[in-house]
């Protein structure tokens, strides 16, 4: 995903609670590394658990696509 692709993704997204003063925790991983890991999986038809080594836990990148 290039700069510009992420920006506008971004911009698309709520803000996270914690940061409104909402209940929550700031999260581990940046927006565009979970981005990634639900394009990875989308693109590449694979198992969540098949999630490779870099990228975000799976059960984390699959928590934020339900978000």
């Amino acid at each position: 995903m290039t700069d510009e692709e992420s920006a506008e993704v971004r911009a698309a997204m709520p803000a996270p609670g914690w940061l409104e003063g909402r209940r929550g925790q700031p999260e581990s991983h940046c927006h565009r590394q979970m981005i990634d890991a639900i394009r990875f999986h989308v693109d590449n038809k694979i198992k969540w658990r098949a999630t490779p080594a870099d990228s975000p836990a799976w059960d984390r990148a699959y928590a934020f696509l339900r978000r």
